[in-house]
């Protein structure tokens, strides 16, 4: 049994025609067709039912589908492996993030990460379905909210928890006091992320345990946007106190929440079943650290 004939059985299984899948792989299909005859005799078993002009997998086809995707999987881990160890500080990293995230995790951290690995190349994006995103392939690493649920692919690093507070302009009345109750933001003119940001879910979710909502709010897709209404007095907002900490915005104070307080789990996503270059490797490690020093300084500074 050859690697060319499971590839060649593969082609023929996306396209199920032999002459598009001998087009596909710049062949003939007189020779496509005798490399599949070649493994279904080594095997003994036939590999596809042919119905005429139409061909379907038979059981020993599934098989054989199944177990050759699993080895193409492990050769291509082999060949970045391999690749990497030439290039260990070379390559593309690809991450996904939540809007609004980059703000507190990645400014400042991707100017120190690229100092320290010039090589590397970095692409951050805001998006609002990191964990489909990774599950799909199209991101390397996500930095989410832990999902409630993953299948076996998926593995999830804790990153840190953060709770969310009360943004509102500094001479608001509110703002003299260390806390108040969930239920109080009932009083206020709230500004919001719109309904698919992963914060107005977890506010939303509050509301609903308290049996209030929050009417007629002023929604917004940006950050800067949310901040400035805040800092106009237009209205108050929610957003995590590491955040807002990390900002430090003289004309905006941060409230803590109470009964409930707001807040949800981050962690780091990524595929078990694809090879993690260096370059993840590194970033990994040099967020962790990173998020530790921002928990660190923020821990300091309230005591």
């Amino acid at each position: 049994m050859e690697l060319r004939q499971l590839e060649y059985f593969a082609a023929v299984c996306k396209e199920m025609h032999f002459s598009r899948a001998a087009e596909n792989l710049c062949t003939t299909q007189s020779n496509l067709s005798q490399q599949i005859k070649f493994l279904e005799n080594e095997l003994g078993l036939p590999l596809f039912d042919r119905i005429g002009k139409r061909i379907a997998l038979t059981e020993a086809g599934r098989i054989v589908l199944e177990q050759s995707l699993l080895i193409f999987e492990r050769i291509d881990h082999i060949r970045g492996a391999t690749r990497d160890l030439k290039h260990m500080e070379g390559g593309r990293l690809d991450i996904g993030i939540l809007p609004g995230d980059g703000d507190l995790l990645f400014d400042a951290l991707l100017v120190d990460f690229h100092k320290q690995y010039p090589k590397l190349s970095l692409s951050v994006t805001e998006c609002t379905d990191v964990y489909e995103q990774v599950a799909a392939g199209t991101r390397d690493l996500g930095v989410t909210t832990v999902p409630d649920k993953t299948d076996d692919r998926i593995a999830v690093i804790p990153l840190f928890h953060e709770e969310f507070a009360l943004a509102i302009r500094s001479d608001h009345p509110a703002a003299k006091a260390k806390a108040i109750p969930f239920e109080q933001l009932q009083q206020l003119k709230m500004v919001m992320f719109g309904a698919d940001h992963q914060i107005t879910k977890v506010i939303h979710s509050c509301c609903q345990q308290q049996g209030i909502s929050i009417d007629n709010p002023i929604v917004t897709s940006t950050l800067s946007t949310l901040l400035s209404l805040v800092e106009q007095g237009i209205g108050a907002c929610i957003l995590p106190r590491l955040l807002l900490d990390h900002l430090q915005r003289e004309q905006i104070s941060a409230v803590q929440l109470l009964n409930p307080t707001p807040s949800q789990d981050i962690c780091i996503l990524y595929r078990t079943d694809r090879f993690m270059g260096q370059a993840a490797k590194l970033f990994i490690e040099v967020l962790q650290t990173y998020i530790q020093g921002v928990m660190d300084r923020t821990q300091r500074s309230l005591g």
